[in-house]
């Protein structure tokens, strides 16, 4: 279900329906995934490419970086797509029943491309400071994870572990109670804390990848960009941050849909519309989405109760 409409049209009733123009739940993980790489990768390029204000800033200035970007990230989507930003994740929930095969390849999908767009922007932004730095595998740290020391079996054991405490994590994490029981969409800070002491604790064997669309679509992105000396884009590494945190996909990680409303199904196919007089058209098959933008649009919650405020199923 789309809600794409961008008119404000007469109703029935003398009501009139402004629709919002709303982003196909498509687009919300290509979105998500892309704000997610460009601040994540863009911290990097900020910390290891020559004359930027952050050059040799350090670990913690990544590991920090990283945790915001997947909050950026997660948040500017979780209402509709329920924060899809991450393949193993997703997989993770087909496997638990929590979400539709059908609707999976597409969200994967543009989980990938947004991490190459992403990784693509950072480029861009950084673009002077490519030909000013001299060592390409520094180049390639931009975009993609490479092990500290190569060893093939123990890089994917550490990708493995990380994914493990990332899935496991987002079940113990129980945030304060607000809205009925439910953190909502800001269950998502503790799970930024997650990332952040996953890249302190676990990072420093292979740069905790921990998501296959933030590695490999940015490795992609380096293969094909123009950039001045870069070197190799070490494609005999490249299945480990691939196949490490996909492992997890057996282990029913989809039951994070369960863990403080965090990670929740997109409205459905046939969700219906309500219209509220003058004010604003929205999908009603998700209480949460709802509720926010009723809340933004400054509408009292009561109206939801009103049967003659329902349309025909779009």
């Amino acid at each position: 279900m789309h809600v794409v409409a961008y008119e404000i049209a007469p109703h029935q009733n003398g009501m009139v329906a402004i629709m919002i123009p709303q982003i196909r739940f498509s687009d919300r993980p290509l979105i998500g995934t892309m704000l997610l790489v460009l601040l994540g990768d863009g911290v990097v390029a900020n910390v290891v490419l020559s004359k930027t204000k952050g050059n040799s800033s350090g670990w913690i200035v990544i590991t920090t970086a990283w945790a915001l970007a997947v909050f950026v990230g997660a948040y500017s989507v979780a209402a509709i797509s329920g924060a899809h930003l991450n393949p193993a994740v997703t997989i993770g929930l087909v496997v638990a029943g929590k979400f539709d095969a059908a609707m999976a390849p597409m969200y994967i999908g543009a989980q990938f491309i947004g991490a190459f767009i992403g990784a693509v922007l950072v480029f861009l932004h950084y673009y002077p400071h490519w030909a000013e730095t001299s060592d390409p595998g520094l180049k390639l740290a931009v975009f993609s994870t490479g092990p500290a020391v190569r060893n093939v079996v123990w890089n994917l054991v550490s990708e493995i572990i990380g994914t493990f405490v990332l899935v496991f994590g987002i079940l113990a994490i129980d945030g304060p109670v607000m809205n009925n029981g439910s953190f909502g969409a800001l269950g998502i800070i503790p799970v930024a804390f997650l990332v952040w002491v996953i890249g302190l604790s676990l990072g420093g064997t292979t740069g905790y990848a921990i998501n296959p669309a933030r590695d490999l679509g940015p490795r992609i992105a380096h293969a094909v960009l123009p950039i001045p000396g870069k070197g190799s884009s070490d494609w005999g590494y490249a299945w480990i941050p691939v196949v490490g945190p996909n492992h997890w996909r057996r282990c029913r990680g989809g039951v994070v849909c369960r863990s403080g409303g965090f990670l929740r199904e997109p409205p459905g196919r046939n969700a219906e519309v309500l219209v509220l007089p003058g004010r604003i058209a929205l999908p009603s098959t998700t209480p949460e989405l709802l509720t926010d933008r009723q809340r933004r649009a400054g509408v009292m919650k009561k109206l939801i109760n009103k049967p003659e405020m329902w349309l025909s199923r779009s």
